[in-house]
């Protein structure tokens, strides 16, 4: 379970990343924000692909990798969710945002699950 929770997350990671890398004119007229300066949108790109490059090693062996499912999902996702929702609740971004909030916090939520469901099951 944690290998497609992997493979889940890290194409979730690239393909946004590839989006706004490629096409950032796109997602950011879709989600109603300006997609500039480009060098920010460029940087976070390069940071989600990485990740979702990362990934590829709990996918392959989820138990060996489990600390960058731990760091990656519920810390940076969960962290990343809350930050959608605070910039929604103080600085009065687009409710499009609450887009990301949700799949960021629903990939934080499932790994942490699946983490502790074989933890539980005295798995490592």
């Amino acid at each position: 379970m944690l290998s497609r929770i992997a493979a889940i997350s890290g194409l979730y990671d690239f393909v946004v990343g590839a989006l706004l890398l490629f096409a950032a004119d796109w997602p950011a007229a879709s989600f109603g924000v300006p997609a500039t300066p480009r060098i920010f949108t460029d940087l976070i790109a390069l940071f989600l692909m990485a990740i979702g490059v990362g990934y590829y090693f709990p996918w392959k062996e989820p138990e060996r990798h489990r600390f960058y499912m731990w760091v990656m999902g519920p810390l940076l996702k969960g962290a990343g969710a809350a930050v959608f929702l605070l910039d929604y609740a103080f600085r009065g971004s687009p409710d499009s945002f609450l887009v990301f909030a949700a799949s960021d916090g629903a990939l934080a939520a499932v790994t942490l699950w699946g983490l502790l469901r074989v933890e539980g099951r005295g798995g490592g």
